[in-house]
């Protein structure tokens, strides 16, 4: 019965999953994306087979009446889960939703598809490659040989320690600085008076909004720590949404060295796309939280930001933006050792146990042509969420990789995923361009379990008397902030 049941639920999987793939391809596109550092595929981990292909066999499709379709259809499911887990739907301002819908629907536009907006962003992004290059003579001097003048780098893994782990000390520093002289503030202030006009929103909301574009879910509270203890249950819950939804700049350096590896035209390429997703991710997050705890309450509409300061001087600050980075970067360090190390336990339970005995270790490698060689995390959630990615407007050949990656994003968080989606796109897993898009969206974002605990307990310490709403408020935010993710992504999938 066990292996009848197996059999028919791999044969419904085979529906969904594309009947080209195969392990090798005969051809190969020129006019794609390059591997990073211009390399062929390479192999993937044991989670994923590797498929010896170029990056893509079909590259960016455009927008088209099937883009858009798919597109609204995935906003739509997302407005309809956040309507489900509304805690008043009778007060829900749609006014409010649908002028934020509106508004990344056109900043959509203006970045992708606008050619000088688009080229605004290319050069900031341009400009993040650049950063990332003055980090590494740091790196070089820390770790390179007296001898030759070169680095001492080899492996994969020490090369992740080495290059990618420093960019996020020096991002915290150089944040700290921009924050400390207030350039930092001026920016936040001129977006959370633009949010505040469009959508009408409290200023301290917009502020906090506006500040999670670049800072942590546990820094951006600073820009509003006089209001905290003031705000609405909405005003909390769009604080937590939107740290859930963005990400911070130490963090994006880092994701633009797992994607881009050496390559400054790729940095430059997914620094664009990240920096895209946190902005819109903005909007997003305020329409997430404003159904999932519509507002019912007086607000305050002042728009202040607070006049805190990260240390008592210039050097004191980039002093304080080291060692916050160096926390930074050791803990994504270690959770990325950890997580990876339960997930090859897990694997080796699934594969070795159930996968054994049942069989479905062969049915699995037959009906995925390969990509799985048995069961594990991986294509568990991979099944779980590849419906989501279908919604979303992900090619169908793709969904089980991106589904994986949300699962994953999820289920462990975003520094895993990110590292997982690189070896995938060295690796050749994605037929489509538009495929691994619209996943750098899906997966710019704080929100998964362990941020939770890490919201709950630094803005809690801003504001003691919100402890208890904010751990009520935990579980709600999580999803808000991965909604908020999947709505960039849809809408960056309309036009790609």
């Amino acid at each position: 019965m066990m292996k009848i049941l197996t059999t028919l639920a791999l044969a419904l999987l085979a529906l969904c999953l594309p009947g080209n793939i195969s392990a090798t391809q005969d051809t190969l596109r020129t006019d794609s994306v390059p591997v990073a550092g211009g390399q062929q595929a390479v192999a993937v981990t044991d989670t994923i087979q590797a498929v010896v292909v170029p990056p893509f066999q079909v590259a960016g499709e455009g927008i088209s009446l099937m883009s858009v379709s798919r597109g609204m259809l995935g906003i739509l499911i997302c407005v309809i889960i956040l309507f489900l887990f509304s805690n008043n739907r009778a007060r829900i301002n749609w006014k409010l939703v649908i002028s934020g819908i509106i508004l990344q629907l056109f900043l959509g536009i203006l970045v992708l598809k606008v050619p000088f907006v688009k080229n605004v962003f290319e050069y900031l992004a341009n400009g993040f490659a650049k950063l990332i290059g003055f980090a590494d003579s740091g790196v070089a001097f820390l770790f390179g040989s007296f001898a030759s003048g070169q680095t001492i780098v080899e492996q994969p893994l020490v090369n992740f320690a080495i290059k990618i782990l420093p960019t996020v000390i020096f991002f915290s520093a150089l944040t700290s600085v921009l924050f400390y002289f207030g350039i930092l503030q001026k920016v936040v202030y001129a977006l959370a008076w633009i949010l505040k006009k469009i959508m009408r929103l409290s200023g301290a909301e917009a502020l906090a909004a506006s500040g999670n574009i670049f800072l942590g879910q546990t820094e951006a509270p600073l820009l509003v720590r006089p209001y905290i203890e003031k705000m609405t249950r909405s005003e909390i819950m769009c604080l937590m949404t939107g740290g859930m939804a963005t990400i911070a700049g130490g963090v994006l350096a880092a994701y633009i060295g797992f994607l881009g590896g050496d390559d400054k035209a790729q940095q430059t390429f997914y620094a664009m796309h990240l920096l895209t997703a946190s902005v819109m991710s903005a909007p997003a997050a305020i329409v997430a939280a404003k159904i999932l705890v519509p507002e019912t309450e007086p607000y305050i509409e002042d728009l202040q930001v607070s006049k805190e300061r990260i240390g008592s001087n210039f050097l004191e600050a980039i002093s304080n933006g080291t060692t916050d980075g160096l926390k930074l970067a050791v803990n994504v360090g270690a959770m990325l050792l950890v997580f990876t190390a339960l997930v090859t336990l897990v694997n080796a339970l699934l594969d070795d146990g159930l996968g054994s005995v049942t069989g479905l270790n062969a049915e699995i490698t037959q009906i995925t042509n390969g990509r799985y060689n048995g069961l594990n995390l991986q294509f568990i959630l991979g099944c779980i969420c590849s419906p989501i990615a279908w919604l979303l407007g992900v090619p169908t050949e793709d969904m089980m990789a991106v589904g994986q990656l949300l699962g994953e994003k999820t289920a462990i968080n975003e520094f895993y995923a990110y590292t997982q989606m690189g070896k995938m796109k060295n690796a050749g897993t994605f037929t489509y361009e538009k495929s691994l898009v619209m996943s750098t969206y899906i997966l710019c974002g704080f929100s998964n379990f362990a941020s939770i605990g890490i919201q709950i307990g630094g803005i809690g310490s801003l504001a003691p008397s919100k402890k208890a709403l904010l751990s009520e408020f935990g579980f709600r935010a999580m999803l808000g902030g991965t909604i908020a993710c999947l709505l960039t992504a849809a809408i960056a999938g309309m036009f790609y």
